[in-house]
């Protein structure tokens, strides 16, 4: 029987028939222990979910105590009640009256106490299930920030942001989504810095899936962000608590996935991919030489192949003669156009790369040696490649690791500038970078620009993009996302109105 028509089944008083209807609705799953009891002498049944609950908590805060349980002339609407209102085997508790709620909080790690003649039942929480431990991140290293990274287990997750943001105005909702699957979700932000129209909206958003199964983060990110073609993504990822906070803190909003170790932050701005937290423990002239270092990257990243490929091709005057003799001598006897051998070789890369995570760790490292050895020094041997190619290739991907979480954009617009450079040239980069520029301007997530606060425009905000200001600078000049929304909406009112 499908989840859907359990919502409208309540729950059966008679306890050998609401087993009955239990067991045909679960297919007679094995994981599904239904334990019978007999409590001062009416017959009970502890349902709950191999795996899930820990055994000895069971028998230690709630078995014990019910078979201890000595009241005289008692039914069965009077134990429960009784055990509802005067004894506590766990904080977590709540009250069934039908057979959707109870298969959830089953398979969510509770204990359900049932009773012959009664029509409800208790549910109590007994969460044991194995989880990973907190770890290190893998995928965001700082080399001064905390050694903590969220983990697959969704209340760890709450439980690690409330450790470092103590105050009431924190407020963290969890919603079950998935008609299959029936999945947590929680939902946290700052109470006194979120406009409440962002957080209304997002809830409207994940209320439009429509999906039987809940994974990982890629299932709920197209719901939150818009609908319109965007190059860049304006929802973030994370899975450190420590950057989540500072986030939150901001304004945004986080969203956790059950099962999953990142969390989604909304709304994304691009200045938060040359952030980090090593910027903030190191002096303010450093913290804003490494900003420029990043940018820097993502210009090398972005633009170096395709430049190499337009002034080889459209614009050798632009070259002294040393490096004209130069790539002209390495270039002679290559068989493919530049164009074609530039955008070969980056192709190639990302194929090696996706081998590499693809495979074992353990013949990972095998997949290096073999694409530096076999592939690129046969290669250039071979006259296949020239060796200034191959040169400004692993430059520029070596600055694209600098930027992790632009992995996705800096590899596809990197290909689509060569191919650009090597059509039309110079003016072809400057073509397809103001169509990027354009994507980038038009980009905003729920009335939120992508590109702030340098396009519009905010002086104040301009303390922690370009420049690393020191901390008492910063506190003076503290800005949120909610002022950013409230000016762009007095923007945007003001365009709109002149417009008429």
């Amino acid at each position: 029987m499908e989840n859907k028509s359990l919502k409208d089944i309540h729950i059966i008083p008679s306890l050998d028939e609401s087993i009955r209807s239990i067991k045909s609705f679960s297919n007679g799953s094995s994981d599904l222990l239904i334990n019978l009891i007999n409590i001062c002498g009416i017959k009970c049944a502890v349902i709950c979910c191999e795996g899930l609950v820990s055994t000895s908590s069971l028998c230690e805060y709630m078995i014990k105590p019910l078979t201890e349980m000595k009241p005289a002339h008692v039914n069965s609407a009077y134990l429960l009640n009784f055990v509802n209102e005067n004894m506590m085997f766990s904080t977590d508790k709540s009250r069934v009256n039908d057979y959707d709620t109870m298969f959830s909080l089953v398979y969510s790690g509770f204990a359900v106490l049932a009773a012959d003649g009664s029509p409800y039942m208790l549910a109590f929480g007994m969460q044991g299930q194995e989880k990973r431990s907190i770890a290190e991140p893998a995928g965001e290293n700082d080399l001064t920030g905390a050694r903590e990274g969220f983990v697959e287990n969704i209340r760890t997750n709450m439980s690690l942001i409330r450790r470092r943001i103590k105050s009431p105005l924190l407020v963290q909702k969890l919603v079950q989504k998935g008609s299959t699957t029936v999945t947590d979700i929680c939902i946290s932000f700052m109470s006194d810095r979120v406009p409440r129209e962002l957080t209304e909206r997002i809830e409207s958003s994940l209320d439009s899936m429509r999906l039987e199964g809940i994974f990982t983060t890629g299932y709920v990110k197209p719901f939150l962000e818009p609908r319109h073609k965007r190059i860049f993504s304006s929802a973030g990822l994370t899975e450190r608590p420590d950057v989540l906070c500072s986030r939150l803190m901001e304004g945004r909003v986080a969203v956790f996935i059950d099962g999953n170790p990142y969390a989604i932050y909304i709304p994304k701005l691009m200045t938060d991919n040359f952030q980090t937290l090593d910027d903030y423990n190191f002096k303010p002239y450093f913290g804003t030489f490494l900003r420029w270092l990043k940018y820097a990257a993502f210009l090398t990243a972005l633009l170096l192949p395709a430049l190499y490929t337009a002034i080889a091709v459209h614009h050798p005057e632009l070259l002294n003669s040393t490096l004209l003799l130069l790539l002209a001598d390495s270039e002679e006897n290559a068989p493919f156009s530049i164009t074609a051998e530039t955008a070969g070789v980056l192709i190639m890369y990302e194929i090696i790369k996706e081998a590499g995570v693809r495979l074992p760790r353990s013949v990972g490292g095998a997949v290096s040696i073999a694409a530096g050895i076999m592939i690129g020094d046969s290669a250039v041997e071979a006259g296949l490649i020239s060796t200034p190619l191959l040169t400004v290739a692993a430059v520029s991907v070596i600055s694209g690791f600098v930027l992790p979480e632009l992995s996705q954009s800096i590899p596809f617009l990197r290909i689509v500038f060569v191919i650009c450079g090597g059509i039309w040239g110079l003016f072809g980069i400057s073509l397809c970078g103001a169509v990027v520029l354009f994507n980038m301007c038009s980009t905003e997530d729920y009335g939120f620009p992508y590109t702030s606060p340098f396009s519009p425009f905010i002086k104040r905000a301009m303390g922690d993009t370009l420049f690393r200001s020191g901390f008492r600078k910063m506190q003076d000049n503290d800005f949120t996302v909610e002022e950013l929304h409230e000016r762009y909406k007095k923007q945007s009112a003001f365009h709109d109105t002149s417009v008429r």
